[in-house]
């Protein structure tokens, strides 16, 4: 027995002696951390906290390993196999589509189109054109493919001059559930429409009855986002209220056009706040030009009349930046996702239900 123990109280003795075969069999809370470290130190490298965050630095991927890397993984991917996006523009002659395409995506779509004269306007029937063009941004590329409906209301009857795009984007969505029911579904080709851009002429009282038939025969077959074209024709008061009387008409006659996605809660203040300003914009009333001047020593396009100059890219001149950065910036994965889980599943049950025996899916 300790020399120590021995003088002590019996009752003492047996707890100390207690604590120390409850120390030998569990070890101490300082021991025990002690042990732990040195295995870690031992048999693994210390692992370091998550930034929260994908982080793409060299640094960074020789130290962490973990699940925190998967968005990398998946960006690569995607970066590497590239991005496809069908836009329809639609309107009257005049309205400035081919102008507002060439000014969103920078480029020149429309080198080699010819502009009909008068006696062949009258002859003419709707048709359906596309342009195909590559474009790369650091490393990403994007192949746009616009669809245009040359010929639309411009006849004297245009009572089923719709008939043409609705066409258009039945065989796309027949072409891509045939290929996806086939037997090489590796390499199917997208052609199916992402999003229409239906003009809307300034000089009106609202839609006109061709509006409306178009946008009730396709809004459950695309996204329709409905654009006042020319917005310089119009004063700001003007604008207000043919805007307020486009989305009046539209929810009269039930139109569904592409809504917005509402921001979720741990999306950033400046989002949200785009987001807002992007529902308030709808239609957007835009203005398209490809000449560049000059303006308080800066470089802008703009359209020059004898009066001043209006500024495509100003905020307080048009919605264009706002329409730019809903198609590419922010929602145009929202508008692939929409086609392929909500408007192209809508179609394949469609199918399926006039036909049950067609295919066993």
């Amino acid at each position: 027995m300790d020399p120590d123990t021995s003088f002590c109280d019996p009752t003492q003795a047996e707890d100390k002696d207690e604590s120390i075969r409850f120390s030998n069999a569990f070890g101490s809370s300082s021991s025990l951390s002690e042990e732990k470290a040195h295995t870690a130190d031992d048999k693994s490298p210390l692992r370091p906290k998550s930034p929260g965050g994908c982080v793409d630095t060299r640094d960074f991927l020789e130290k962490y390993v973990g699940i925190v890397t998967l968005p990398n993984q998946v960006q690569q991917k995607a970066v590497k196999k590239g991005f496809v996006f069908n836009l329809m523009v639609v309107g009257e002659s005049g309205l400035g589509k081919s102008t507002l395409v060439n000014s969103l995506f920078l480029t020149n779509l429309y080198m080699d189109r010819c502009v009909p004269d008068a006696s062949e306007k009258i002859a003419q029937t709707v048709s359906i054109t596309k342009s195909t063009v590559d474009i790369i941004e650091e490393g990403v590329n994007l192949r746009l493919t616009v669809i245009d409906t040359p010929g639309f209301g411009d006849a004297l009857n245009n009572h089923e001059s719709w008939k043409a795009a609705v066409r258009y984007v039945d065989q796309e969505m027949e072409k891509y559930r045939t290929n996806e029911i086939g037997l090489n579904r590796k390499n199917i080709t997208d052609n199916r429409v992402h999003c229409c851009l239906y003009f809307i002429s300034p000089h009106g009282h609202g839609l006109k009855p061709i509006d409306v038939n178009f946008m009730k025969a396709l809004d459950q077959k695309v996204n329709i986002v409905p654009v006042l074209a020319k917005a310089d024709s119009l004063t700001p008061k003007e604008t207000r209220n043919m805007k307020a009387k486009i989305l009046a008409e539209i929810d009269k006659f039930k139109i569904k056009i592409f809504q917005v996605p509402e921001c979720d809660l741990d999306n950033e203040v400046l989002f949200k706040q785009q987001t807002l300003e992007l529902k308030k914009s709808i239609p957007f009333a835009v203005i398209g030009s490809n000449t560049v001047v000059e303006r308080n020593s800066r470089r802008v396009r703009a359209r020059v009349y004898p009066w001043g100059i209006v500024e495509v890219e100003n905020p307080s001149h048009s919605d264009f930046v706002q329409l730019r950065n809903m198609l590419i910036r922010t929602h145009m994965q929202d508008l692939i996702h929409t086609t392929h889980y909500v408007l192209y599943e809508n179609y394949r049950i469609n199918c399926l239900c006039r036909n049950p025996f067609l295919e066993n899916v």
